[in-house]
This record gives structure tokens, sequence and C-alpha cells, in this order.
């Protein structure tokens, strides 16, 4: 069941195209990568997914509605956790909530009760600073959960971490994923992290980019 559709998304910059005709899917509940080595315009393809950009020629698809254009539907998420250092984890994971107007203890309340799920339990009261990259990408990926559970982008989310918090937060975000059936696109430019992420893998190579191949995990 396909949950977001880009149709031959074409963006351009000073008279050159960056990306070319991307058409990809998502399915529901799937865990889809975007491989590509840095500059291929991966990121560019996210911006317009997300609504930031809008695309030269080309449709994105939400639930079959046209979203082109429009920010606010998908939830994004950046390599750097973005956590604000002078407000706590559990106002920190909240934000999304408070800008959609609710109030600061009603979005408290509805948090919280994804801080064990999510593996932040204890949590709640620490700021940035007192956690580790680890815990604070769980904190970026809830609060990225709480922003849209219709699809999240994520741009190399685990990118700065060492390779062993690395392996450990694979296994952990597939835990996660499984629960919450939240349909992922994933930027990356590691193989090995494709492969063990993913349930399908798009190859984004060239200039301008372009899909090039699909591959089936």
């Amino acid at each position: 069941m396909e949950k977001l559709v880009t149709k031959n998304i074409t963006v351009s910059y000073e008279g050159m195209n960056i990306i070319e005709d991307i058409s990809i899917e998502l399915n529901k509940g799937e865990i889809v990568c975007i491989l590509g080595v840095s500059g291929v315009g991966k990121t560019t393809l996210f911006n317009v997914i997300s609504g930031l950009t809008k695309p030269d020629s080309g449709n994105v698809m939400l639930d079959d509605k046209d979203i082109t254009g429009k920010a606010g539907n998908v939830s994004y998420m950046l390599q750097k956790d973005l956590l604000l250092p002078y407000k706590t984890i559990i106002d920190n994971v909240s934000l999304p909530l408070i800008i959609r107007g609710e109030k600061k203890q009603r979005a408290r309340e509805q948090t919280i009760k994804y801080f064990e799920e999510f593996g932040l339990g204890g949590t709640e009261n620490k700021y940035p600073n007192q956690l580790s990259g680890g815990m604070r990408q769980r904190a970026a990926l809830l609060r990225t959960y709480l922003f849209s559970d219709q699809v999240a982008l994520l741009d190399e989310p685990f990118s700065a971490l060492d390779s062993i918090t690395k392996s450990n937060l694979h296994q952990w975000f597939l835990n996660v994923m499984d629960q919450i059936k939240l349909s992922s696109l994933l930027i990356t430019h590691d193989i090995d992290e494709a492969i063990t992420l993913a349930d399908r893998i798009y190859i984004l190579a060239g200039k301008p980019g372009k899909i090039k191949e699909e591959i089936i995990i």
C-alpha cells in the first residue's frame, strides 16, 4: 500500500539540473534508503518531499493527496539532533505538540508515554548536554515521530556516531520501527547501513542525480 510517492521530480539551480526525473515510492510501514555519495542530490530530494523546496517539475503525493511545495505534512530529522540546550528532554520532545497548540502540561503528559518505548526512561528532566550522542538521537527521533506519524524523512541520522554506538542504535531503531510502524525514508552513503536497515534501497547517482537502481532486501 503506497504511502508516499514522488513522480518525475526535477530540481535545477542556475540552469543546471541537480536531480532529474526522480520517481520513488514508500509503502506503509516500510523503511526505504536513498543511497548515494555526497553531493548527488539526496538532501535536495528530501527538501522537495518535505515541502521546503518546490521542484521545477514533478509531484509529491501522500496518501494520494498532492503535497508538492506544502510543508508540515511529513516529519524531517536532520543529521544533528538539534535539541535546544536550555530545555529539558521532555520539553524538547514535546515541542511538536506545543507548536500545534497543546498546553505544556498536556503535551508533556502525551509525550511521556513514549519515553520507555524509545529507551528514554529517566531522562525526562535532564538536559541535552547530559546525554550521550545515541540518547540524543533517540530523543530527536521521538520528537520527529510526534511531529508526524505519517512519514519520517531521516537525513543520515546516525552519521555522527561512533561505530559501536551506531551498531547498537541500528538494532534499537529496527525494534522501535517494528513497534510504531513509521513509514520512513532514510538517506545514507553507508552501504552496510542501508542493507542493515532498509526493506528497499534506491541508488541515486550521476550528475544530475537520477535513480539508477532499486534493490529489494
